[in-house]
């Protein structure tokens, strides 16, 4: 199976994420923005089975890699890569603004 990325970060980033699933009979790599899955097995329900979850994982994969680029350069990502909190525990930037003029 192939699959188009918007680039070849995001297929690295995809590939990356599969790549716990990869065993003997499933194999995830990416070349450039593509990301190629060889999924074998010995019969037709196995087949089935494994690229159902294979498929399932993909979009969770497919859906943070694009989350991850709409939140470049913003205050949540920067507090997201921030590795100075105490006991690693990230806390979530607050972009609202709750003082108002009445």
């Amino acid at each position: 199976m192939e699959t188009a990325h918007a680039d070849a970060e995001t297929a690295r980033r995809v590939a990356a994420a599969l790549a716990p699933d990869n065993t003997d009979d499933i194999a995830t790599t990416s070349e450039g923005a593509t990301v190629r899955t060889r999924v074998t097995r010995g019969t037709t329900g196995g087949l089935l089975a494994s690229v159902d979850d294979y498929l399932v994982n993909l979009g969770v994969a497919d859906d943070v890699a694009a989350a991850g680029r709409e939140t470049q350069g913003t205050a949540a990502a920067a507090d997201a890569a921030d590795t100075n909190d105490a006991d690693g525990i990230r806390d979530t930037a607050d972009d609202t603004h709750d003082t108002h003029d009445t």
